[in-house]
């Protein structure tokens, strides 16, 4: 049954040591590869139908079968998963939030994560996801009193729909003998994180087709409150732009997000490389390898790790994401939008990074009076508040000293693209900063455009670090 991993791993026998640039190179051509292959997202249907409660005997047929095409990372993996608490529903959600946990030596994280994810969701939002556990360990007695006390624990959101528990069985893994000790690393760390590959693999191939979007977190994690609405207002800002993984947390495997259409992809990826490097940094090269050059990062962070004692070996681990906020639900909304400015651009500090809410800014050369920074919606909107701030902590005097903050109506066509004819001013900036409360009380029109006009010529360069709009949401919401 492991005959293709283990042929895998002769004929990786015969390269040097040295294999990072080969690597690199065999993981550009197999995923670029894949982008010439037709795209089929399907769940299996043995797997949505079939509840197991023992262990399959090992198979090679099987597993041949499951493994017979590596390059084709568009199809999930056939993988007969038992179904330990909870059945997946017929209607796709939004968010799928994935977790893959083991037995720990020392503390067990797993159930307050749970519980955190329900409590800091509002009965909406509860609507929209599905939590699905993967427990990856091979003791199947701990195993079976971890789901006993989850069922007991979260029987409504189980019976909801809400919470599914899963396991990939234990023949279904690759061998986790005499592997590649990359890094000098000790070969139990190579085994451990090895495993752990693996283990996400089958957890990403399982949620597939259960959401539009995907989230993983680990095992020992804090949420913040209404954290699915902060993210489905960072989606919305991100529509018409590409990205393959977003990040709402600087640590781990935590709080990365993902379209479900790009799992198999990921899957199929983690399988192959399971035992070259972590999943952390295996994450970087696939990131990179679909387009996305750059980390994708929003702060606040709305996850924080809270575990002490790592799930290897029992070894503390105090990290902390020093950016998470416990109520992050203030997030701006920032809707989709074409921006352009007249001021003199430096390097690649262009205009949309002052519309992002990444950890990044827009930085111009001084400008000069009745220079512009022009934010022209898709579709006309309703703002309740606008929210911007010039300069930075390094460069402090980089601000906005003289301008004016002016919404528009009355989209008219230009050689320069489209533009507002008709502009009324909401306020001046101070000490380079400007925020407009209940705009939606005080403009009649919705608006189409956002302005910024620079009404005094400074010697100063410009940043403008962030700009934030809140829009007026619909009594429903």
């Amino acid at each position: 049954m492991r005959l293709v991993w283990k042929s895998l791993d002769k004929m990786r026998c015969l390269r040097k040591r040295s294999t990072i640039p080969f690597l690199g190179f065999l993981i550009t051509f197999l995923l670029f590869l894949n982008l010439y292959i037709e795209d089929g997202y399907v769940l299996e249907g043995d797997k949505r139908q079939l509840r197991e409660t023992s262990v399959h005997p090992p198979s090679s047929e099987r597993y041949v079968h499951t493994f017979r095409d590596l390059s084709n990372f568009s199809g999930t993996i056939n993988v007969t998963y038992r179904y330990l608490a909870g059945t997946p529903l017929n209607r796709k959600k939004y968010l799928t939030i994935g977790l893959s946990s083991v037995k720990r030596k020392r503390g067990n994280y797993l159930l307050e994560t749970i519980k955190s994810i329900f409590d800091q969701s509002s009965y909406e939002e509860l609507k929209e996801i599905v939590v699905v556990v993967h427990l990856a360990d091979f003791d199947l007695v701990w195993c079976e009193n971890l789901v006993q006390e989850i069922t007991r624990k979260f029987a409504h959101h189980i019976i909801a729909g809400r919470l599914l528990v899963i396991q990939a069985p234990e023949e279904y893994y690759p061998s986790l003998d005499g592997l590649k000790r990359n890094y000098n690393d000790p070969e139990d760390r190579v085994r451990f994180r090895s495993k752990q590959n693996v283990d996400y693999a089958f957890l990403l191939n399982f949620c597939t087709n259960l959401s539009h979007f995907y989230m993983m977190l680990e095992d020992d994690v804090r949420c913040s409150r209404n954290f699915l609405t902060a993210l489905k207002k960072v989606i919305t800002s991100r529509e018409g732009s590409y990205w393959v993984m977003l990040e709402f947390s600087k640590l781990g495997y935590i709080g990365k997000l993902y379209h479900s259409r790009d799992l198999p992809r990921l899957a199929h990826f983690l399988l192959m490389f399971y035992q070259e490097m972590p999943c952390d940094w295996l994450l970087i090269h696939f990131r990179g390898l679909l387009a996305q050059k750059d980390v994708i990062r929003f702060k606040p962070s709305l996850f924080q790790h809270m575990g002490y004692y790592s799930s290897y070996k029992g070894a503390e681990n105090k990290l902390k994401d020093d950016d998470f906020e416990e109520d992050s639900i203030d997030i701006p909304d920032n809707p989709p939008a074409s921006l352009h400015t007249n001021i003199n651009v430096f390097e690649n500090y262009d205009a949309t990074k002052a519309y992002s809410t990444v950890d990044e800014y827009f930085w111009g050369k001084p400008p000069s009076t009745g220079d512009f920074f022009v934010i022209v919606f898709n579709k006309s909107t309703k703002i309740s508040k606008i929210k911007i701030a010039t300069g930075s902590d390094d460069r402090q005097n980089d601000i906005l000293h003289h301008g004016a903050l002016e919404v528009g109506e009355k989209l008219v066509g230009t050689k320069k693209g489209k533009q507002c004819s008709s502009y009324i001013t909401l306020g001046e900036f101070k000490n380079g900063n400007i925020e407009v409360q209940d705009v939606d009380h005080k403009i009649a029109f919705d608006i189409e455009c956002v302005r910024i006009v620079v009404t005094a010529s400074q010697k100063e360069w410009l940043i403008i670090r962030s700009i934030s709009l809140w829009t007026t949401q619909p009594p429903s919401q």
